[in-house]
């Protein structure tokens, strides 16, 4: 099953497995983000993830659709959340099945690649010292905030 989604709500990991589940594949691989407690050595609190939803919820079908074209794999899942997300949540996920795990390998990293490069997401660092900082977004794929 492919299963595409932008979401405030947990990443549950079990259900997202069971949507790649195959019995006609030997492999699965499973990227899954979290919010980090610093960033180029400056404590944070956590992220707030804004986006444009329908922009969002297409470009993350596309990037699944392409994958499965360009990869021998049977099924994609890509979730990803928004909002406020603190230390230690899982704030991406992208896995797939596939028969070898060559193929699964190099398909999870294309995809949490262009996941980062494509899709118009911005993330927002609460910093520990109480300020805030949006990040700068990859050169020629986002627009700015």
């Amino acid at each position: 099953m492919d299963y595409y989604l932008i979401t405030e709500d947990p990443i549950n990991l079990a259900e997202a497995l069971s949507m790649i589940d195959d019995p006609s594949t030997g492999a699965q691989a499973i990227f899954l983000g979290t919010v980090r407690n610093e960033f180029e050595g400056r404590a944070s609190l956590g992220l707030y993830y804004d986006v444009y939803p329908p922009m969002a919820q297409s470009q993350i079908r596309k990037i699944g659709e392409a994958l499965k074209e360009e990869f021998d794999i049977r099924h994609v899942v890509i979730i990803h959340r928004i909002g406020e997300l603190p230390v230690g949540a899982a704030s991406v996920l992208v896995a797939v099945s596939a028969p070898h795990r060559e193929q699964a390998f190099a398909a999870a990293k294309a995809g949490i690649d262009r996941v980062k490069q494509q899709v118009p997401i911005w993330k927002k660092e609460h910093w520990a010292d109480g300020s805030s900082q949006w990040h700068d977004e990859p050169e020629g794929t986002k627009e700015p905030r």
